[in-house]
């Protein structure tokens, strides 16, 4: 009887070894296929970096592009989904006379990143500044930029020749020139009519 109890216990030593392998197993399948899955991610970043031509934050940080759109009176300055930007006669070299409720009808183009030149834009003449507020506000050649809010889609120009605020708010050439004539895109719609002379001091 001794003998035969004796016999059996190396058995259940073997069955609980057996067992133990068997989880040891499992918990290692497990592991390397939540490794792969996370390996999996990591390619995706690498791809989309490659497809921006650099690192993931390089691409986050790609900045504002500033390039051209052609109208009737030539080519003037467009962000790059093409929301026209235009100049304010009031202000001065490098600094905005435009805040509060001129801010708002006429929102300063801002750079949270680098700048990018295209379509005919000269980078050199790319510049930010501070305002009062702490926000970068990209000038072309010392002009401040704006958008309008009243240009209600790409390639619009609603905003040409106004006066809102008391001064011109005019469009702006790859040269760095207000372009006081009015001025109409083809598929957009037509500006306001503006005369060439009135010409700003820019």
């Amino acid at each position: 009887m001794a003998a035969s109890m004796w016999t059996r216990r190396p058995a259940a030593i073997r069955l609980g070894a057996a067992l133990g392998v068997s989880v040891g197993v499992a918990l290692l399948a497990a592991c390397s296929s939540s490794a792969s899955s996370t390996s999996t991610t990591t390619p995706a970043t690498s791809a989309t970096a490659a497809a921006t031509g650099g690192s993931a934050s390089a691409a986050a940080s790609a900045g504002l592009v500033i390039t051209t759109k052609t109208g009737s009176a030539g080519s003037f300055l467009t962000n790059g989904s093409g929301r026209a930007i235009y100049l304010w006669v009031k202000d001065s070299m490098n600094s905005s006379a435009c805040s509060g409720g001129c801010a708002s009808a006429w929102p300063p183009v801002t750079a949270t990143g680098g700048l990018t030149a295209a379509g005919g834009v000269n980078k050199a003449d790319l510049s930010t500044f501070t305002r009062s507020d702490g926000s970068k506000q990209v000038a072309y050649k010392g002009h401040p930029l704006y958008y309008f809010v009243g240009d209600p889609g790409p390639g619009e120009v609603t905003g040409q020749g106004s006066d809102s605020f008391g001064a011109k708010w005019w469009l702006v050439d790859p040269a760095g020139t207000a372009i006081t004539a009015a001025v109409t895109v083809s598929g957009a719609t037509p500006a306001a009519s503006a005369s060439s002379s009135s010409a700003s001091r820019y």
